[in-house]
């Protein structure tokens, strides 16, 4: 699994098909993603996992396709699969900031 690429296609509005190769990497079940926001957390975040649907919810399509977001939330998935506690803020950032990090070695390099 390229990084890179796992963010190249969020920007190219594959995010659904970003998370499938990314469970699928990690051997777990896919998250739900939808635009939509949830009870409490209307104007707080841009994005929400919610554990006991196993779904990201989006405030909005612009959130959808940004990567740093979407990985982030993700995150939250995968630690919450792989039965340990959902992890820092701080952890999620980095796992984000890792994926794009790579994303720009690659493109700045060319």
């Amino acid at each position: 699994m390229s990084k890179a690429k796992i963010v190249q296609l969020i920007l190219d509005k594959k995010t659904e098909e970003a998370l499938f190769k990314l469970s699928k990497y990690y051997s777990i079940q896919p998250p739900q993603i939808v635009v939509g926001t949830i009870k409490g957390k209307r104007r707080t975040v841009y994005a929400v996992y919610v554990q006991r649907e196993s779904k990201i919810y989006c405030i909005n399509s612009d959130i959808f396709y940004n990567p740093f977001i979407v990985l982030h939330e993700f995150y939250h998935h995968l630690r919450t699969h792989a039965g340990i506690h959902r992890g820092s803020e701080k952890h999620a950032n980095q796992y984000a900031k890792d994926f794009i990090n790579s994303y720009n070695r690659v493109n700045f390099s060319e």
